[in-house]
């Protein structure tokens, strides 16, 4: 063989590329990358909805309040049904019994999950309410504000107040990988909101 051929089967060999069990292998890696980091990237996303879900359901917390004292009456976020038929919380400003445009409300999603109080099935729920420093309402009433911008407890004519009582809103969401996902709402007797999440090992950790 001369040196042209020779030259001409070296550069053949150079620009040949890859062969189909490479493309094979790099696609089976990448598969096996993906499959890890899918998991994990839905349960990010999962868990950071939740958490945008809980902040709007504060944010309509603080609106009753702020409105409570404003108008020097009591308010209640409850749960009816918009004009299009979709659940959602809101708050009955004119009193009007039901959802009427103009009030403030958080439309709620089939996947969302919100409990009042006690008995949510929330991970670590018993240890978590006694760590509360004051009493948890536990008959399922809705978040409700006095004049004075203080929880209360709602009737149809008023709103009385038991001192030292608050309130905690269980929200949970519905998971496609790993542990459902809750995060808890804390209305303290002052009237002030945070913000807790569970970890997988049912830990609490205060967000705001």
């Amino acid at each position: 063989m001369n040196m042209r051929s020779k030259t001409n089967v070296e550069t053949r060999q150079e620009t040949q590329g890859f062969t189909l069990i490479e493309m094979m292998i790099v696609m089976s890696v990448i598969l096996i990358l993906a499959a890890m980091s899918v998991p994990r990237m839905m349960i990010a996303i999962s868990d950071i909805s939740l958490r945008y879900s809980a902040m709007d359901f504060i944010g309509l917390v603080q609106s009753a309040r702020i409105q409570a004292v404003r108008k020097n009456t009591f308010y209640t976020v409850q749960l009816g049904t918009l004009p299009s038929g979709d659940a959602a919380y809101y708050v009955d400003l004119p009193k009007a019994g039901n959802y009427v445009n103009g009030d403030p409300m958080l439309p709620t999603s089939a996947n969302l999950n919100v409990h009042l109080g006690p008995g949510s099935g929330a991970p670590n729920e018993t240890a978590f309410l006694a760590g509360r420093n004051f009493v948890v309402d536990n008959t399922g009433s809705p978040p409700s504000f006095s004049a004075r911008g203080l929880p209360c407890i709602a009737t149809p004519a008023s709103c009385p107040m038991v001192p030292g009582q608050g309130f905690v809103v269980f929200i949970s969401k519905a998971a496609v990988f790993g542990n459902v996902p809750w995060v808890a709402v804390v209305i303290n007797p002052s009237g002030h909101t945070q913000l807790w999440t569970s970890d997988t090992n049912g830990n609490w950790v205060q967000r705001d």
